[in-house]
Parts: C-alpha cells; structure tokens; sequence
C-alpha cells in the first residue's frame, strides 16, 4: 500500500433516513446532490487511486454540525479514515461538543464560514465568540481546518495571532482570485497571510521577503499631500464642576471635598499639521473659576 494521503474528501450516505440532511445554508449544496460517495464507494476509490488513508471532512453543506456519519465511518474503517467534524465555534457550548466528538474517535475541527453555499450571513472567523472554542483547540492540539474566501484572509491573520498553537490548514488555498494571470496581484493577500506566519514563526527575513514581494506585485497607492486631511483640534472635558451658586450655604452643610476629583480636567489632542505627529497634553488641575475654594477640614 502507497504512503498516498488524501487530506480533504466528503462522504454522503445514501441512507437519508438514518443519517437526515440538514445543511447549514439551508440546501445542500450542489456537489453533494450530483456526486454523493458513500463511505464504501469512498474505500474503493481510495482502492483503485492508491491512496492509503483518507481525512473525511464533515460535509457542512449536507449535514451541518451532525457528524454522525463521519464518525461512523470513522469507527468502521479507523485504518483508513481520519475524521474532521464541525461545531458552531460561536455557542458557548463550542468545547463540551469539541470534547464529545473527539471522544467519537475524531481528530480534527472544521470550521465553516464560507464555501459554495454561506453559513451564516456576515459570519467572521475573528469573532470573538468562537475563541473559546480556538482556545480549546489549541489546549487539545486538535488540528482546524478552515473553509472561508480570500477576504477573510486578514481574520484568519487575526486567529493565528491570538492562537499561535494551533495548527491550521486552509481549505482550498481560500479559493483565490487568479483570472488576473502572473504575477496574481489579485492572490496578494495570499502572500500577506505567509508574512503574518513567517513573522508569528520567528522567521523575520522571510516575513520580509513576502511584504517586499506584495510591494512588488500590489504596490499601494500613493496619496498625495494635497488630498491629506488637514489636522485640527479635539478639545475633551472631563468633569462636572458644581456651581458657585450650587454650594452648601451653612457650616454644617459643607461636604468634605477633595480638589483633585473637583477641579475639572482638560485633555487636548493635537494632531499637528502635515507631518501627522501627534501630541498629548494634559492642563494643570486648576480650581474651575465657579468654584468656591473647598474648606480646610
């Protein structure tokens, strides 16, 4: 037998009463309805294609985060499946479902956002909901592979940041533009995406090698001088200074008051002409002149 791996394949039963379709757009998407593969077909392709093992994808599209199948699948053939099951990441339940699939004898996670068909409308892998369940993944060690666009490629820049333990794989490359032919400036982000690795690895000359590469490829457009927004002055108060005339009139009257929390404070934001410097100034703390003078307690 060859040492052939397939890391990504689908399998649909033909069985929809044991295993019921409940696809998280709502309908299956359209590979699933013309070429479903049962597990078995599955082994005898993998048989005829030399190919040792398979690491079976829950199919998001066919039956959401019910896993059942993979995982039966899974237990039948354990020498030659791997399974990847799939959760809802923004539920606070996210690790107890992580944990109990894994105990069904699977070993990776999916993470869905985008595919062929949306998941949910406007859905981002930085969310922060689904930390929790990125968290406990990289605890567990538990590979997660991720199925988004190549505009989420900055979220998923983000996840990496947060998470640099887990180990991600990137379904279908986050199907990237290419119609644009060589160089692929439409691909940068692609390159982007190697630099944030490069640099989380330690790896800093090749960071830099990447973003001279994207420079290359996509520079950034210039702005000129003119079209920059000139600077101006933000001016905050933060106080709430009581009137002279808001003041206790007798002795027994008079609050005990503590001039730094009374006076009031200005805080100034400067942004400075052109040269976009910016200076912080903070005024002295001045008894506000509608103030009495606090008593000597």
């Amino acid at each position: 037998m060859s040492a052939v791996i397939d890391l990504h394949a689908h399998v649909i039963s033909a069985d929809a009463q044991r295993y019921p379709l409940a696809p998280l757009s709502g309908h299956p998407s359209d590979w699933s309805r013309e070429r479903p593969v049962s597990f078995q077909r599955m082994i005898a392709a993998m048989d005829e294609a030399g190919i040792a093992k398979t690491a079976l994808v829950q199919a998001s599209t066919s039956y959401g985060h019910d896993n059942s199948y993979v995982a039966d699948a899974v237990a039948a053939h354990p020498e030659r499946f791997a399974g990847v099951f799939s959760v809802d990441v923004l539920q606070r339940d996210a690790p107890e479902r992580i944990d109990y699939w894994v105990s069904k004898g699977l070993t990776g996670l999916r993470v869905f956002i985008a595919g062929h068909t949306a998941a949910v409308k406007d859905a981002r892998l930085d969310d922060g909901r689904s930390f929790p369940a990125w968290e406990y993944a990289g605890k567990a060690g538990i590979p997660v592979c991720v199925q988004l666009r190549a505009a989420g490629l900055p979220q998923l820049a983000t996840v990496l940041e947060r998470f640099p333990r887990v180990r991600v794989i990137l379904d279908h490359m986050a199907r990237p533009t290419t119609a644009d032919g060589p160089p692929y400036a439409a691909a940068a982000n692609l390159l982007s995406l190697a630099a944030t690795i490069a640099n989380l690895r330690g790896e800093y000359a090749k960071a830099a090698a990447y973003q001279a590469e994207i420079e290359r490829i996509a520079p950034r457009e210039e702005i000129p001088v003119e079209e920059i927004p000139r600077g101006g002055t933000l001016v905050v108060a933060v106080a709430n200074p009581i009137a002279a005339t808001d003041m206790p009139t007798s002795a027994h009257q008079v609050p005990i008051v503590i001039p730094a929390i009374t006076s009031p404070i200005v805080e100034t934001v400067q942004a400075a002409n052109k040269c976009h410097r910016r200076s912080f100034m903070r005024s002295e703390r001045r008894p506000h002149p509608t103030m009495a003078t606090p008593p000597q307690i």
